[in-house]
């Protein structure tokens, strides 16, 4: 690799060797930007398309940000478009079948438009044995990118464009940190900002740490200077991201951690709401509980995934907590957060595991009490260690445990989102609700979607509402 990549912008010492991209470096990749403006028709449409998690967002926004300094709009027709991007996901197979549906749906599309640029980019495209499937079968596709060359989108781009060939760039590395590229961050009430990337943990049914490779801390400074940045546009809420938020700034000399970060962004004014995703319960302190619970810019949600109730099973996933360390901690969060909303995650049938297993997912569920959770049928991840996993369930037994765990939780959920009917609440106005036009729509600190009737003019302020209707996944209510 050229020395280049190998000198920061500022003097930043890791603990682990890391590569930081100088201030040179991005200069000379906004020049490909400017060069692709100054040498091509205007205007010009991007679409671009977003699978996965909240940082595949984030790395969407830097792409529309990167797009717009070459020149691009951004458009929802794919008919209009120039240039169409998939940012993709490698965590659940139903999102790379719909990637793999939706490339060759472009065939046509390419057929009619010649000039049209098709590329994938993200975690999926981060594994070899995908990007040589996209190269053999889907030979309409002009540009194919991993998540550790995002940065160089510019020269890529700009290459495809003026030498007509295809480029297959998944280069390797422990991932990269850095800062200064274009962004258009697409939020107008609440914004997403990545405060690391990577992740260290290596559980045994994750695909993450091979394609975006270990934890990389950002500065304080820089994340700071983002979310000032943000709070100047009027928004009033951020959700700071990482694959484990709990491990912030582990890999920096003189580190700050988490729990401080919280304390540094909720300084920056206009900002009024904090919430942040992922949390691992290995890795949740008594310090960050504090901290949620005397901020009161920090939101009282906590997104603590459990994944599976058997000690067992969490070994075997490599979790390193055990249930009863797990209930322990939710405990010491509820007696210091009494009103938290908490949700989890939940992998329903992960090899080896039996029906009695299972029961212990459903007792976790029982004395949690979880607000939701995110669950689904356990789903190979070819390079994981869980893929070679031996299943002790049928198809039909983990589809039926699935289906008990759904109609365990909807009874939790309901009896919860009962309590809040004639009670009053701050909610942040989020817009339209997506299945009543009739309707605005908005959230409780704790994260809970509320409709009522309303001016639009009310979108991204805080107001006080009466619940007056509970269901299982929303609440009804009317402004006081």
């Amino acid at each position: 690799m050229n020395n280049l990549f190998l000198e920061g912008k500022k003097k930043r010492m890791s603990k682990r060797e890391k590569i930081v991209i100088p201030n040179a470096e991005i200069e000379r990749q906004k020049g490909f930007l400017l060069d692709i403006k100054n040498m091509t028709k205007s205007p010009k449409f991007a679409f671009i398309e977003t699978y996965g998690c909240a940082q595949n967002v984030n790395d969407s926004e830097k792409l529309l940000g990167m797009l717009s300094m070459a020149g691009y709009e951004k458009t929802l027709d794919k008919e209009k478009a120039d240039i169409i991007i998939y940012n993709t996901c490698a965590v659940r197979e139903n999102a790379e079948l719909k990637v793999f549906g939706n490339i060759g749906a472009l065939k046509a599309l390419k057929r009619k438009k010649e000039d049209l640029i098709i590329g994938v980019c993200g975690c999926m495209m981060q594994q070899e044995h995908i990007a040589d499937q996209i190269r053999k079968k889907y030979k309409h596709v002009d540009i194919v990118f991993g998540t550790h060359a995002l940065y160089r989108f510019g020269e890529i781009l700009k290459n495809v464009l003026t030498e007509k060939e295809r480029i297959i760039d998944i280069t390797k590395s422990d991932g990269v940190i850095y800062e200064d590229m274009p962004i258009s961050h697409t939020g107008t009430v609440s914004q997403g900002v990545s405060v690391m990337y990577g992740c260290n943990n290596f559980c045994t049914y994750c695909i993450v740490p091979y394609v975006r490779g270990r934890e990389r801390s950002r500065l304080k400074e820089d994340i700071i200077s983002e979310v000032k940045s943000i709070a100047e546009k009027g928004i009033k809420e951020i959700t700071l991201l990482g694959q484990n938020v709990n491990s912030y700034g582990h890999d920096i000399e003189n580190y700050i951690d988490f729990p401080d970060l919280l304390g540094e962004v909720s300084k920056v004014e206009g900002i009024e709401r904090i919430r942040f995703m992922t949390s691992h319960p290995k890795d949740l302190s008594d310090k960050l509980i504090d901290e949620i619970a005397s901020n009161k810019k920090v939101c009282a949600q906590l997104h603590l995934p459990i994944q599976c109730g058997s000690d067992n099973i969490l070994k075997k996933m490599n979790r390193k907590y055990t249930k009863e360390e797990y209930l322990e901690k939710i405990k010491k969060v509820k007696e210091k957060i009494p009103n938290i909303t908490l949700t989890t995650d939940i992998i329903v049938g992960f090899p080896g595991e039996t029906n009695e297993d299972f029961e212990h997912t459903i007792d976790v569920l029982e004395k949690v009490r979880y607000d939701s959770v995110f669950s689904f049928i356990y789903s190979k991840r070819k390079g994981t260690p869980a893929s070679v996993m031996e299943d002790v369930l049928t198809p039909e037994e983990k589809k039926k445990n699935f289906n008990r765990l759904l109609e365990v939780q909807n009874r939790i959920s309901k009896e919860i989102n009962d309590e809040y009917e004639n009670k009053e609440y701050e909610i942040l106005v989020e817009g339209e609700s997506k299945t009543d036009i009739n309707y605005l729509t908005g959230r409780t600190e704790g994260g809970k979607i509320v409709n009522f009737k309303g001016d639009k003019n009310l979108v991204g302020k805080i107001i006080k509402i009466k619940v007056t209707k509970a269901q299982t996944w929303s609440l009804f209510g009317e402004i006081i």
